[in-house]
């Protein structure tokens, strides 16, 4: 009887095994033979029975039943361990994972087979069910993300405020007065605007960070700029204007580690320390040259006396004319104003140098939230709590300033800065023309709702947001690069801004602005003024001069004990025409400027 193939490849070729078929046996040779150990008789049991199994595994019909034994002890098997398994584990806790997050675990009802002994002594199988528990359990979920900020959206005065139905009334009668004048405004109580007062910033469309340029070694290559500017090329101004989320400009003081120490306009160390500790509102203005008088603010709440704080910065040669008229001593205090002595002040120009302050606020007084500017020529005489609610707050703006209250043509504003000698007529015809490439145009109706190109910059209401503190940082470097009139610059800043973002400017009415500051009148211009003469003194005026027998027409001025002179005269000269009229008015002002003065 032969035997048949096991399918055993009987080449020797590397990872076969080598096979020898002897006398019907099949011998597979795995290691060497121990010739000198004789095989156990249990070992001779399990060979002869695999060699009984090889050798009739290979008919048909024989194997075929081989293997159906096989299966039915598996399956047998296999029944027997599930029993097992199903007494020993009642309940089978499935767990699924969804999106590799989530974890559902649930127990089913399975049957529980358990033998009951009767009462006869038989036995008989129950089945209980175990209760199915699907109870959800999630994975502990990843950390939040940061809540979204909270921005100031504004609000509605409440129903029958009176500020909510404030009309204007109608305007003074005065035909004789037709220049600039105050007009009412409606404020909240100082209690109820320090209670409106936001508790979250505004919102600043598209720039969410900025920082500034520093810069030690400074080079000019192009025209303008200063070494305080930090000399912006043409394309780094194109780029500032391109507005992004994150951005990085020049904004002054580009050397030192901080403004106000080494960087030009310097600050005393002690006065820069209490410039950081300004958290709210900052109420600031600037004396240079000694051109202006100090006016002390008026109609102050003592919350804000308290809380914001009134700063005043000045030069050497105003701090030396300060002391020696006995109004600064050590305390650096005069009145409400805390005085700043700048030194190293970075132009020559005391009106360019006040631009610092006056545009960069929000760099010298790095945690305030809002800043109040006003001209050193202006005295504030409402509480500053009252004015950012009025401009800022309930017109849900970060960034206030009064028209002109004559121009609103920058084109305009340029031919009367040229006429009152206010720049270098050269220097302003440059700037407009340097502009007019950009794409100036004179104003026109298609602004609207922009009501005017010229603002009335003595007064300037901002808060400290990226946005606004952008646009003066632009604004600055125009006013370094070119003139340093700022009404001339400031609709080309504002309008490139505004083409990038939303951001908008609240430009209020000049008679507004009128309303909160009085202006006042230049030191040389009250130097020129004779004093009024004291209580109890007669002043002696000299009559003027009178032509062509006038005398017999005009009533000689009577003067009073309390130094008021009344003209007591009702009649009227006749009216003169043409030159002799012009040439005696011109006389009698030079002669009423003379008889001024006091014997």
């Amino acid at each position: 009887m032969t035997t048949g193939s096991l399918g055993l490849r009987s080449s020797g070729s590397y990872g076969s095994l080598q096979q020898h078929v002897q006398n019907g046996v099949l011998a597979i040779q795995t290691t060497p033979p121990l010739g000198a150990r004789k095989p156990s008789k249990m070992l001779k049991d399990k060979e002869s029975l695999f060699h009984w199994i090889c050798k009739f595994a290979g008919r048909k019909k024989v194997g075929m039943l081989f293997l159906s034994a096989i299966s039915a002890a598996v399956f047998v098997w296999v029944l027997y361990v599930g029993k097992g398994e199903d007494t020993q584990e009642p309940l089978r806790i499935q767990s699924i994972r969804v999106n590799n997050s989530m974890h559902i675990s649930y127990v089913e009802y399975l049957p529980i087979y358990v033998e009951q002994k009767k009462d006869n002594g038989s036995f008989s199988a129950i089945q209980n069910n175990v209760p199915i528990d699907r109870s959800i359990s999630q994975a502990p979920p990843p950390p939040p993300p940061p809540p979204s900020p909270v921005y100031f959206t504004g609000y509605t005065l409440p129903h029958g405020n009176p500020c909510e139905s404030f009309t204007w009334p109608p305007p003074p009668s005065d035909k004789k007065r037709t220049g600039p004048r105050p007009c009412p405004v409606c404020y909240l109580p100082a209690e109820e605007a320090i209670a409106l007062m936001p508790n979250a910033s505004s919102f600043s469309p598209v720039i969410k960070e900025l920082t500034y340029i520093h810069e030690e070694n400074l080079s000019r290559t192009e025209f303008g700029g200063s070494e305080f500017g930090g000399y912006p090329s043409l394309q780094q101004r194109t780029d500032s204007y391109d507005i992004r989320e994150s951005m990085s400009v020049h904004c002054g003081f580009v050397r030192g580690n901080k403004p106000g120490h080494q960087t030009g306009f310097d600050i005393d160390d002690s006065d820069l320390l209490d410039m950081e500790q300004c958290q709210e509102v900052v109420v600031a203005s600037a004396i240079f040259g000694a051109y202006d008088v100090i006016h002390q603010p008026k109609n102050i709440s003592e919350f804000a006396k308290k809380n914001a704080c009134f700063f005043m910065f000045v030069d050497e040669e105003t701090e030396l004319f300060l002391r020696n008229s006995s109004e600064l001593d050590s305390s650096k205090k005069i009145g409400l104003w805390r005085i700043v002595v700048v030194h190293n002040l970075p132009y020559t120009d005391p009106r360019r140098n006040g631009k610092v302050p006056k545009l960069l606020l929000h760099r010298l007084f790095p945690n305030a939230r809002y800043s109040l500017w006003i001209d050193g020529k202006l005295e504030l005489v409402v509480d500053p709590y009252q004015i950012l609610e009025r401009f800022l707050w309930r017109k849900n703006a970060s960034f206030a300033i009064s028209r002109h209250y004559k121009r609103f043509d920058v084109f305009v504003e340029a031919e009367a800065n040229k006429a009152a000698g206010k720049y270098e007529n050269a220097s302003i015809d440059f700037q407009i023309d340097f502009y007019k490439r950009e794409g100036l145009t004179p104003y026109s109706e298609a602004k609207l709702p922009i009501t005017s190109d010229v603002p009335e910059g003595c007064v300037i209401i901002k808060e400290h947001i990226p946005i606004s503190n952008l646009f003066t940082c632009l604004w600055f470097n125009e006013v370094d690069r070119f003139t340093s009139r700022d009404q001339i610059s400031f609709s080309t800043v504002r309008d490139k801004v505004r083409s990038k973002t939303n951001w908008t400017i609240n430009m209020f009415l000049d008679c507004e602005r009128r309303n909160f500051v009085v202006q006042g009148y230049h030191r040389h211009v009250l130097e020129r003024r004779t004093p009024p003469p004291l209580p109890g003194v007669i002043a002696v005026v000299h009559p003027p001069l009178l032509l062509n027998n006038e005398t017999q027409n005009k009533t000689l001025p009577k003067v009073l004990t309390e130094g008021v002179v009344v003209n007591s005269s009702s009649r009227k000269n006749p009216a003169k025409r043409g030159r002799e009229r012009r040439s005696h008015s011109k006389r009698h002002r030079k002669v009423s400027a003379s008889a001024r003065d006091i014997s």
